[in-house]
């Protein structure tokens, strides 16, 4: 037991939770005020001062930078005053004895002004003149742990009031956040008591309009956008850096940055700058915000170019995210014309689709061709040469007039099938107009029997939304009226002829890119160059309409029939 009478040194410690609390609630000035007068009482004296602007919650205690400093013999601190338990930690118990033990190891004795924690110490042993690490305890000790776990608990009853109310506020729309880039923070009256909205804010809402709206225009890069702002006098907001131990100490600043590419594409998808809320608060669903947006729907669509688009279907709100087409279905690379055909026909060592590109050769000039040379073996045929190769075997090829009128049959039976299931699943535009005019006959016997202006224009805005509807319907209506059915025996005509002129459809397409794919469309697997350019005496099967053959069986004396020397086949479509 220490002696408090005597002249001993101490650590005074003193702790908020945030810079609000610091300033209006208990500030570090009234704790340390009244642990100096304890200590003054007491004839301790104040060896070093600690303030913390920080929560007592965190697994990384503000308080064990004074601890460590207590440990440090040369200190010759025997005291640790606090003003109460719930400044020294809101960990909870555990938290609580693990400080209090770190400090008894070194010999310091924790004590609080209000005097919960005392440093009596009780050996059951005194008795019969012995003592054990176990028979000495602190009668204080259950009354310390209470009050360690009441302070716990109350940290978490402000936190639930706190938070909870902001989530409430944010899914009604207003805004419980710091205000983004653009905005400000005001507080307005409302029929919910006095709200934070967002308003704009001048200095930085022209720079994000222009963002929008250079952007909606497709004729700029990002980091053009990036770098026109910047000349025009963007920078970032600027925060305030603060002492990792000491949150009351300013140490730096932070942004004050000129505009990049990235922030362009950062700030564009930010549903919020179209006056639309969708966040974790929100369980990620759009809401529409209690105050206007910087940029109209229209303009955040456009310039988010499909990437993101907000949908309104009545009242109701839809933040639509274009999906990435699956690996397996993304044909990489079957857009470059100049070598239409590397992933149409295959390599014939490896089987593996081809490369193409072109050399340069000793005297400057380049030398396109196709080739496989990653695999452990080296194929390469110059493009002429590969290009003239397909050309031979499609002019080899001619499909009997048997076989088309099979084909043609087929594809129109198929074309009756699903227009006979489309008509069935038309749009009824006559009974879903009758219904919503029910609907607004509805609101309008409720507004005669209301009272309420607000109710009453609650309903006057549903009507009229109604009525948009209704029309939209009728629009409609009149479009599906006027359109005329495609002619699928005129298309099959043009098809028919195709079918009989194939060298016009494979070999005098002027997009080489188009011509290559109709190439692919003969096979199932893409056959390699050598099958391609030597040929076998198989029968051909050649049909570039996937569903035809699960409707029909062909013979193979109503397919193609060879002309001069016969292709190779045995990988054709079947």
């Amino acid at each position: 037991m220490h002696d408090l009478s005597s002249s001993v040194f101490a650590v005074a410690a003193v702790r908020v939770s945030t810079e609000k609390q610091g300033r209006d609630g208990d500030s570090p000035e009234d704790q340390l005020d009244k642990i100096e007068r304890f200590a003054l009482a007491r004839s301790i004296h104040i060896k070093e001062r600690f303030e913390f602007l920080e929560s007592g919650s965190k697994a990384q205690q503000p308080m064990q930078r004074a601890i460590d400093y207590c440990k440090d013999p040369k200190n010759n601190i025997k005291f640790f005053i606090i003003k109460s338990i719930d400044r020294f930690t809101r960990g909870g118990s555990r938290m609580y004895e693990d400080l209090k033990e770190q400090l008894d190891s070194c010999g310091v004795t924790l004590i609080d002004t209000y005097g919960v924690i005392s440093s009596e110490k009780v050996n059951t042993l005194d008795h019969l003149g012995f003592k054990y690490k176990w028979s000495e305890f602190s009668p204080s000790k259950k009354t310390e742990i209470l009050e360690a776990e009441r302070a716990k608990d109350e940290l978490r009853d402000i936190m639930t009031r706190m938070v909870g109310a902001e989530i409430r506020y944010t899914q009604m729309g207003y805004w419980m956040r710091q205000p983004p880039f653009g905005y400000l923070s005001r507080k307005v009256d409302t029929s919910n008591g006095k709200r934070t909205i967002l308003a704009p804010y001048s200095k930085e809402a022209k720079f994000m309009r222009k963002v929008f709206e250079l952007r909606a225009t497709g004729l700029y890069s990002d980091k053009q956008i990036a770098d026109e702002l910047t000349e025009q006098g963007f920078k970032s907001r600027t925060f305030i850096l603060r002492d990792k131990y000491d949150r009351s100490k300013f140490i730096g600043e932070r942004g004050g940055r000129p505009l990049t590419a990235k922030d362009v594409a950062e700030y564009v998808r930010k549903p919020i700058y179209a006056g639309i809320i969708c966040e974790k608060w929100t369980n990620d669903i759009p809401i529409r915000a209690q105050f206007k947006g910087l940029v109209s729907i229209e303009l955040f669509n456009k310039a988010n170019k499909g990437k993101w688009t907000i949908v309104e279907d009545g009242a109701e709100i839809k933040l639509l995210k274009r999906q990435p087409v699956e690996r397996y279905l993304n044909k990489r690379g079957t857009k470059v014309a100049e070598f239409a055909y590397r992933k149409v026909i295959a390599c014939p060592d490896c089987e593996h689709s081809l490369l193409g590109s072109a050399s340069k050769g000793k005297m400057g000039k380049y030398y396109p061709a196709y080739h496989c040379n990653k695999r452990g073996h080296y194929f390469r045929v110059p493009k002429q040469e590969f290009e003239d190769t397909v050309k031979a075997f499609v002019k080899n090829i001619k499909l009997t007039p048997e076989y088309i009128e099979a084909v043609t049959k087929a594809v129109i039976d198929e074309w009756d099938k699903r227009q006979e299931e489309e008509q069935s699943k038309r749009v009824d535009y006559d009974g879903r107009i009758k219904e919503l005019q029910k609907q607004a006959e509805g609101i309008i016997n409720k507004i005669k029997i209301l009272s309420s202006e607000i109710a009453i224009k609650s309903m006057e805005d549903e009507l009229v939304k109604i009525d948009a509807q209704i029309s939209v319907l009728r629009t409609e209506k009149g479009n599906k009226a006027q359109d005329e059915p495609l002619n699928i025996r005129t298309i099959m005509g043009n098809v028919k002829y195709f079918m009989e002129h194939l060298e016009e459809l494979l070999l005098q397409q002027s997009n080489p890119v188009a011509k290559a794919e109709y190439f692919g469309l003969l096979f199932n697997k893409a056959p390699t160059y050598d099958e391609i350019k030597y040929g076998t005496q198989n029968p051909c099967q050649l049909t570039g309409v996937n569903e035809l053959f699960k409707l029909k069986s062909f013979k193979s004396s109503e397919l193609v029939t060879p002309r001069g020397v016969e292709p190779l086949i045995f990988r054709m479509r079947t």
